[in-house]
């Protein structure tokens, strides 16, 4: 599997991400709302979720009268998906490389979305390319990628206390780099699809509000549990307890809430969010 190391960071992080499905769909919905809204998913088209988690968009998918494949490249991330819609069908695999409709087989490919999945590929033409071969003439591709971090707090607020502990320091990534900002430019996803034979490319500006008050709390332990699952809290507790102990551990746990009690926005956990929405036509 061409991308073993961002298999390895997906199974890892996967029981997270499994156990907080509520509160990620609840932040995103606007995301997934503007993927379908952009897709135009019908009856009976055949459609392929890369990246497809827990399986956000196979739902909807399915309630669109859609027929659902989806691949994804942790196991954990799957067998959720495929206990939360037993309707779809879904895959273990690396979209960057393995032949999708052999995994999958019928017809090919009238949609082609990704919420968020689309930006580990270590060689992403490559990556897109193979997808496209797996799309019908005119099959529509529709991902969310993440604009840079400075216009999305959703990678500081709360989890910068935790970075600035660990040892060493966390890199920055290289501009492109595999990981949540490999698209940050938008001059990046349009070249990369052109690359790999997408036409008709649009990167719009989508701008969203990450709200994680869910059904009337403050957002604060929702926001603090999805930090705690995370790379970076499972990575921050890993080296914090045998450095400050299980005291000193919750501690600093508690400095991260009372930073996030310290930036509510009409009393809850909100702050804007920013991403593109890339879409694309695999010619006839």
């Amino acid at each position: 599997m061409a991308n073993e190391s961002m298999r390895q960071n997906w199974t890892d992080g996967a029981a997270g991400w499994v156990a907080n499905q509520a509160i990620f769909d609840a932040v995103f919905a606007p995301v997934t709302a503007a993927i379908l809204a952009k897709a135009s998913l019908g009856t009976g088209r055949r459609v392929l979720d890369i990246g497809c988690g827990t399986g956000t968009l196979l739902a909807a998918s399915v309630a669109a009268g859609a027929e659902v494949v989806g691949v994804d490249i942790s196991e954990g991330m799957a067998a959720a998906a495929r206990g939360r819609v037993p309707e779809a069908t879904v895959v273990v695999a690396d979209a960057q490389t393995a032949d999708l409709l052999a995994e999958v087989p019928g017809a090919p490919f009238e949609r082609v979305v990704s919420r968020f999945g689309v930006m580990f590929f270590e060689d992403p033409e490559a990556a897109f390319a193979n997808i496209r071969r797996a799309a019908a003439p005119g099959a529509r591709l529709v991902f969310a990628c993440w604009r840079g971090e400075a216009e999305n707090p959703m990678f500081s607020l709360g989890s910068q206390i935790l970075m600035d502990r660990l040892e060493p320091e966390l890199e920055d990534p290289a501009p492109g780099a595999p990981g949540p900002m490999a698209f940050a430019d938008a001059d990046r996803p349009a070249a990369v699809l052109a690359a790999s034979g997408w036409e008709a490319v649009e990167v719009e500006a989508f701008d969203f509000v990450c709200d994680y008050g869910i059904d009337g709390s403050d957002g604060v332990e929702e926001r603090l549990t999805t930090i705690l699952a995370g790379g970076i809290g499972r990575l921050a507790r890993e080296q914090l307890v045998p450095r400050l102990g299980e005291d000193g551990w919750a501690a600093v746990v508690e400095e991260v809430r009372s930073e996030l009690r310290d930036n509510l926005v009409d009393g809850t956990v909100r702050f804007p969010g920013a991403v593109w929405i890339v879409s694309a036509i695999n010619p006839a």
